[in-house]
C-alpha cells in the first residue's frame, strides 16, 4: 500500500513546540509517511538545535538554512527551497503550524503546486494588520483545506471571512499538549532555589521579543521604566530574546533587569503562546501589547492586556502582588489531546 506523505514545515521556535506532539501522533498511523522540513528561519544551537533534543523530535529530513534577512527575503528564499523539496517528495499533504514566515511560505508554495494544506491554529485574529503575523495568518487560512482551531472564536472569525464550515475543525491547542507533557518534569526541577536563590511564587517572569516593543526606543524605555518600579516590590527574571538583548546593550538598559527564570508569581510578556500557557497553568499574565489574537485567554483565562503605558502596567502588577490577581477557568479541549484529535481527522479524511 502506498503511504500518504505528510510534510510538516517548521522554521521558528514556537513551531518546534507545536510540531512535537503532532509528529508523535502521525508516526502512530501506519498509512502515513511523515517528513519534517526546517526552513531555518530560526537557527543556531540556542534558537533551534536544542529544541529538537529537548522535545524529542527527530532531526529534520531537510534543512533549508534560510537564515536571517528581511521578511521578504526570508519568505522568497523559503519558497524557492520548499518548491524544490515538494517536487522531490511529492507530498499528499503539507502541514503548517502557527503564523511565522515559514508558515506563509509553505502555504503559498502548496497553493501554487496544488498540494492539500492543513493549518494548525487557524482563525486567530488580532485585527491589527501592522503585525506581520496577522498577515501570515489571514493568507494561510484562505489557502488552507483543513483549518484546525484552538477555540470557538477562531471558528467564528473564519466563517465570517467566508471559509466553508466543512473545512473547520475545533480540536484544542497543540501548544498545551507539549506544555502538559513536560509539566511534571519541569515541576521536579529546583533551579529557582539552586541557581537564582529565589522562592517560588515570589518573583515575576518577563519575556519580550516583538519588534514593536524592543526595536522602538521610546516604547522599550517606557516598558523598562514600569518594570523598574515593579521590581522594587518583586524580582523580575528575564530570559532574554536575542533581539531584546541587542537593544538592551545598545541603549544601556541592562540595569533594569535580572535574568532568566521559571515558576513565577506572574508573567509579563508580549508572546501569544505564553498567554495560552499561563492560562492553563493558572498563572496571572500581563500582556504588554495593545491587542491579542488570543482573546479567549482574557475572557476565560488569566490574561490582561495592559498596553505599553507604564502606569497601566504598574497598576495591574500591583493588583497581583497585593493578592488581587485575576482568576481563570479551564478552556474546553485544552487538555493535552489536541494532536490526537487532529491526526484522527486526517486519518479519516485522507
Amino acid at each position: 500500500m502506498r503511504k500518504i506523505k505528510i510534510v510538516n514545515i517548521v522554521g521558528a521556535r514556537p513551531n518546534f513546540v507545536k510540531i512535537a506532539p503532532l509528529m508523535k501522533e502521525i508516526r502512530k498511523i501506519a498509512k502515513f509517511r511523515p517528513f519534517l522540513v526546517h526552513t531555518g528561519q530560526h537557527y543556531g544551537h540556542k534558537m533551534s538545535d536544542v529544541f529538537f533534543g529537548d522535545l524529542a523530535i527527530c532531526h529534520p529530513d531537510v534543512c533549508l538554512g534560510v537564515g536571517s534577512g528581511s521578511q521578504s527575503e526570508q519568505i522568497a528564499k523559503m519558497m524557492i527551497g520548499l518548491e524544490k523539496v515538494f517536487k522531490k517528495i511529492n507530498p499528499d499533504l503539507a502541514l503548517v503550524v502557527g503564523d511565522v514566515n515559514s508558515t506563509l511560505a509553505a502555504a503559498l508554495v502548496s497553493a501554487k503546486m496544488n498540494i492539500t494544506l492543513a493549518h494548525i491554529e487557524a482563525g486567530l485574529r488580532s485585527f491589527d494588520r501592522t503585525m506581520p503575523e496577522e498577515v501570515n495568518r489571514v493568507i494561510t487560512d484562505v489557502l488552507s483545506d483543513y483549518l484546525f482551531t484552538t477555540c470557538p472564536d477562531a471558528r467564528y472569525n473564519l466563517e465570517r471571512e467566508g471559509i466553508a464550515k466543512s473545512k473547520i475543525f475545533l480540536v484544542g491547542n497543540v501548544m498545551i499538549d507539549t506544555l502538559l507533557f513536560f509539566k511534571r518534569k519541569a515541576e521536579k526541577l529546583n533551579i529557582v532555589k539552586t541557581k537564582f536563590n529565589l522562592v517560588p511564587k515570589e518573583y515575576a517572569l518577563l519575556t519580550l521579543h516583538r519588534p514593536s516593543n524592543v526595536d522602538e526606543p521610546v516604547v522599550f524605555e517606557n516598558i523598562l521604566k514600569a518594570l523598574k518600579i515593579i521590581s522594587r516590590d518583586i524580582p523580575i527574571l528575564f530570559p532574554v530574546h536575542p533581539r531584546a538583548q541587542k537593544n538592551i546593550h545598545a541603549r544601556k538598559f541592562k540595569k533594569y533587569f535580572l535574568n532568566v527564570m521559571i515558576n513565577s508569581k506572574f508573567v509579563l510578556t508580549d508572546s501569544g503562546g505564553i498567554q495560552e500557557e499561563t492560562t492553563v497553568l493558572g498563572i496571572p499574565c500581563l500582556t504588554l501589547r495593545k491587542n491579542t489574537e488570543r482573546p479567549i485567554t482574557i475572557t476565560e483565562g488569566t490574561n490582561i492586556i495592559t498596553g505599553i503605558e507604564p502606569n497601566m502596567i504598574i497598576r495591574e502588577a500591583e493588583k497581583i502582588i497585593s493578592g488581587r490577581a485575576k482568576k481563570g477557568g479551564n478552556i474546553k479541549l485544552w487538555d493535552g489531546h489536541a494532536s490526537e484529535r487532529i491526526v484522527k481527522i486526517l486519518n479519516d479524511k485522507l
